[in-house]
């Protein structure tokens, strides 16, 4: 499975954050001005996905086993409800 989502382009339409989706995790890419964060977690070391919805985004939170949580910002919902359920499916299994 390599699926990819991204943030909306509205919010950051230069650096938007970004989901990618592997065969044994998941890498979060939070970007900045002049950075960015990549963030591999494995999937057996997720705990917990939240979903924050706004208005019209949304803000998923991943919550891994031993680290701080991973917050990625701007997603559309029906997009951060879709990783939600893709990361979920990964750790049940």
């Amino acid at each position: 499975m390599n699926e990819r989502f991204s943030a909306s382009g509205l919010m950051n339409p230069f650096f938007p954050d970004e989901v990618s989706f592997g065969d044994k995790g998941v890498t979060f890419t939070v970007k900045k001005l002049f950075k960015s964060n990549d963030n591999f977690v494995f999937y057996s070391d997720i705990s917990g996905v939240e979903i924050e919805n706004s208005m019209f985004f949304a803000t998923i939170r991943v919550i891994p086993r031993m680290r701080p949580e991973i917050i990625i910002n701007n997603f559309s919902k029906g997009d951060a409800k879709r990783v939600k359920e893709l990361i979920l499916a990964k750790v049940q299994s």
